[in-house]
C-alpha cells in the first residue's frame, strides 16, 4: 500500500503488435483481477485491440509475460509525476509529463531518446496540439490548462492560444519534404517563403546557389537538410523550432546550418531546437533540456539546465533535480589502449598507395593498414571520397580503371556496407527479411550482441515499409563496437557526429582537399593524432571562437574565445562551441 501511495501505474498497449484475433486473449484470463469479477482487462476474438484499467490494475505482471507479442507493458512513475501530466493521447497510450520551458532571445536545446515525446512537445508549443492534462476522454479549458503552469511557460501558450505568436517547424524527416514537393523548384520555392528577405544571405552561408534551378525531389539527403532550414528560417515569426537539424550534414555544414539557426536570436524571438549530436546542442543552445522515460511509453522534460550542466547530465544518465537516474550506465569517453599482448594477436591488413578519377573528382588514398576487432572511422566533409574509397578496398583495385584488364589488383576484401540513406524495397516482414540475408541470425552471440540491444524482436513481425528510420545512436555504436570486437572483424565508419565517431573510433582516417573536386585520404592514425589534424583544420575554416573537451569527466569548460592562442589546447576531443 506504501508503494503504491508513492508511484502511479500506467499501463501502455503496443496497437501494433496487440492482435486479439491472433491469441487466445490469454492477458485477460490470466489476470488476478478478472477471476475475481473485476474488469481490470477488457477484450475478445471481435477486439480490435484489448484495454487495461490502470485503476484495477495491481502491477502483478503477470498479463505481460503472458501476451505471445510482447504488446503490454506496465510502469511504475512516481506519483508525484501525477502532477505534471501534459497530455496523453488515449487509454493506455503514450503520456508525456511536463513541456520546456521557452525562453526569449536563447536557444533551448533538447536531447533524449526517440519515442520519450519530443515531437509530441514541438507540436503543443507550435499550437499544433492541444494539451489535455491526461484528460483525454474530458479536454480540459484553456484556463485550466494554464493555471498551474511555469510563469514563462503560462505567458507563451497563452500567446500560442490567443493566436499572438506564429511558430513555425523544420520537420524531422527531410525525405518527406521531397515527396510532397516533388516537382517544385528550389529557387522558386525560397523565393516565395522568403518573408524576412534573406534568401541571398542564406543561400550563401547553406550553399544552396548551385541548387536553385534543382527539383525538390531530386535533392540528396544533405541538400534536402539545407533547404528544409533555409525554408524555416526565411519566414517571419516569433518561435523557430528545428526537429534535428543536422542530420545528413558533415561537421562543417552542421556548425554552419548551427550559426545560421542562431543567427535568429533576437529579444523578442524563441528557438527551440531538437539535436542527438552533443557537439551541435552545445554549439547551438544557451540552455538544454534532457528527456527521458520509456520510449513509446511515456515521457519525462527537465528543467532547462545550462548547457554544461544538461549534456553532463545526459552523458551521466542522472537528474539531480529528479534524484532520478534514467540510463543504468554513464556514458564516458575513453582513448582506447591497446597492451602489446593484445596488438600481437591481430591479424593485419594493408592497402597500398591508390587513386581514383570519377568525372572532374579525383581522390588519392595514402598506403595504410587496419587489423581485425578495429573501429576505423572516416572524418571528412561530404564529397570527399568517403565511400569511394570503402568501394575500392571492396573491388580490390588500385589503377584508375578497374574495369581495365591491366589494372593493378590488390587483396579484395568481402564488404558488407550499409549506406547513409536506406530505401526499402521489400514487402515482407523484418522476420522474413532478415532470415532472406542473413544465415546466423538466430546464432546465440548475434542474439546477445545485435538482436537483443537493438531491439530487434520487438520488430520481427513488423512489415519493413512500416519502420521509421528513427535510430538509437548510443545503443548502434554500442552494438557495432561489440560485434566488431567479438567477431574479429573491421569496420570503416563514417560519422558526423564526433561524441559517436569518438565513442567508436581506434584509429581515423582524415580526408583533405577541395570537396568534389581533389581530396585525399590519410593513412589510419591514432584517435587523437586524427582529431587534431581535422578539428586544426576546421577550426581555420571556420573560425569558431571556443573549444570544448569532453573525457571520461564529462563536458570540461571551454578553452578560451577568438584572439586566443589556438596552440595553448594541447589535445582536442570534440569542437563543441
Amino acid at each position: 500500500m506504501g508503494d503504491r501511495a508513492k508511484s502511479t501505474r500506467i499501463a501502455i498497449l503496443r496497437e501494433d503488435r496487440c492482435k486479439p484475433n491472433k491469441c487466445n486473449q490469454e492477458c485477460k484470463k490470466s489476470c488476478p483481477p478478472v477471476k475475481q469479477g473485476k474488469l481490470c482487462i477488457e477484450v475478445s476474438a471481435k477486439s480490435t485491440m484489448a484495454t487495461i484499467s490502470e485503476e484495477l490494475c495491481i502491477g502483478c505482471g503477470i498479463c505481460v509475460k503472458k501476451c505471445p507479442f510482447n504488446a503490454i507493458e506496465i510502469i511504475n512513475l512516481p506519483k508525484a509525476l501525477d502532477k505534471e501530466t501534459t497530455h496523453r493521447y488515449g487509454v493506455n497510450t503514450f503520456k508525456l509529463h511536463r513541456l520546456p520551458i521557452p525562453k526569449l532571445g536563447n536557444v533551448v536545446g533538447l536531447v533524449g531518446k526517440n519515442g520519450t515525446g519530443k515531437s509530441t512537445a514541438l507540436k503543443i508549443l507550435s499550437g499544433d496540439l492541444k494539451p489535455n492534462l491526461g484528460r483525454f476522454d474530458n479536454p480540459p479549458t484553456w484556463q485550466e490548462i494554464l493555471k498551474n503552469l511555469e510563469h514563462e511557460l503560462r505567458n507563451y501558450l497563452n500567446q500560442i492560444h490567443e493566436n499572438k505568436l506564429k511558430a513555425v517547424i523544420k520537420p524531422q524527416y527531410v525525405d518527406n519534404i521531397a515527396k510532397e514537393a516533388n516537382d517544385m523548384i528550389v529557387g522558386r520555392e525560397l523565393e516565395k517563403m522568403d518573408e524576412r528577405g534573406v534568401k541571398a544571405e542564406v543561400c550563401v552561408d547553406l550553399e544552396l546557389n548551385q541548387l536553385l534551378d534543382r527539383k525538390v525531389g531530386e535533392l540528396s539527403g544533405g541538400e534536402l537538410q539545407r533547404f528544409a532550414i533555409a525554408v524555416t528560417v526565411m519566414q517571419d515569426a516569433q518561435m523557430y523550432m528545428f526537429d534535428e537539424p543536422s542530420s545528413y550534414l558533415d561537421i562543417k555544414q552542421r556548425l554552419k546550418a548551427a550559426q545560421v539557426i542562431r543567427s535568429l536570436l533576437t529579444p523578442k524571438r524563441y528557438v527551440i531546437v531538437v539535436e542527438h549530436d552533443l557537439s551541435v546542442l552545445d554549439y547551438l543552445s544557451d540552455y538544454v533540456c534532457c528527456l527521458y522515460g520509456n520510449p513509446g511509453a511515456y515521457g519525462v522534460v527537465t528543467v532547462p539546465y545550462t548547457v554544461k550542466q544538461g549534456i553532463n547530465v545526459y552523458l551521466d544518465g542522472y537528474a539531480p533535480t529528479e534524484n532520478l537516474r534514467f540510463r543504468q550506465e554513464s556514458l564516458t569517453f575513453k582513448t582506447p589502449q591497446e597492451s602489446v599482448e593484445e596488438i600481437q594477436t591481430y591479424a593485419r591488413y594493408k592497402y597500398p598507395s591508390m587513386s581514383k578519377t570519377q568525372g572532374d573528382f579525383k581522390l588519392r588514398v595514402i598506403e595504410g593498414e587496419f587489423t581485425d576487432s578495429q573501429i576505423i572511422v572516416m572524418l571528412g566533409e561530404n564529397g570527399t571520397g568517403k565511400t569511394t574509397f570503402i568501394r575500392m578496398l571492396a573491388r580490390g583495385f588500385i589503377g584508375e580503371d578497374p574495369f581495365q584488364p591491366e589494372a593493378e589488383m590488390m587483396e579484395t576484401f568481402v564488404v558488407s556496407y550499409k549506406p547513409q540513406r536506406i530505401l526499402v524495397n521489400s514487402n515482407g516482414s523484418v522476420s522474413s527479411l532478415l532470415k532472406k540475408r542473413m544465415v546466423n541470425i538466430h546464432d546465440s552471440q548475434f542474439v546477445s550482441d545485435v538482436i537483443k540491444p537493438l531491439e530487434i524482436e520487438d520488430l520481427m513481425d513488423r512489415n519493413v515499409q512500416d519502420l521509421s528510420d528513427s535510430e538509437q545512436r548510443i545503443n548502434a555504436s554500442k552494438v557495432i563496437r561489440r560485434f566488431i570486437l567479438h567477431n574479429k572483424k573491421t569496420a570503416f565508419v563514417v560519422e558526423h557526429d564526433f561524441i559517436m565517431a569518438t565513442y567508436l573510433a581506434d584509429r581515423v582516417i582524415v580526408y583533405e582537399g577541395k570537396p568534389s573536386i581533389d581530396c585525399v585520404a590519410n593513412a589510419p592514425q591514432s584517435l587523437l593524432t586524427g582529431m587534431n589534424l581535422f578539428l586544426s583544420n576546421l577550426i581555420l575554416v571556420m573560425e569558431v571562437d571556443k573549444v570544448r573537451v569532453i573525457d571520461e569527466n564529462g563536458l570540461k569548460t571551454f578553452f578560451g574565445h577568438s584572439g586566443h592562442q589556438r596552440d595553448q589546447i594541447d589535445v582536442f576531443l570534440f569542437l563543441l562551441a
